[in-house]
């Protein structure tokens, strides 16, 4: 079983990895594993060791206090309160969304907008 830091700092690599649109593949030849590897280490299935850690947050470009922000002691690993809406970043589609709506002109953001809040209160 999987401990709670170990997927928080999985879900964090890829999410910084997601967002500088690289891949797995290209990741983990920079750091020097497999690609599967790499997985293991998103997923949290895999401890990632510290000086393997170290390699990653080069590689990604943040420091490695990066990897355990949003972490919560008193909850035994799980994410504080407040950053529980950061915990959404994790997934892949919230990411290209975010993406497309900021490519957007201004006009066209703000009817996007509406137009969410309008289906969410429908449903």
């Amino acid at each position: 079983m999987s401990h709670p830091v170990d997927v928080h700092v999985g879900k964090r690599i890829r999410q910084r990895r997601l967002l500088l649109k690289t891949t797995q593949q290209q990741v983990s030849d920079q750091v020097g594993v497999r690609f599967q590897q790499m997985q293991k280490y998103e997923t949290g299935k895999n401890r990632v060791s510290a000086s393997r850690l170290w390699d990653i947050a080069n590689v990604l470009d943040v420091p490695v206090s990066f990897f355990f922000e949003g972490l919560d002691a008193q909850n035994k690993g799980g994410l504080a309160k407040s950053d529980l809406t950061l915990s959404i970043l994790h997934e892949k589609e919230a990411l290209d969304l975010l993406r497309a709506y900021y490519a957007m002109p201004k006009n066209q953001q703000l009817h996007i907008l509406q137009l969410i809040r309008a289906l969410s209160k429908v449903a």
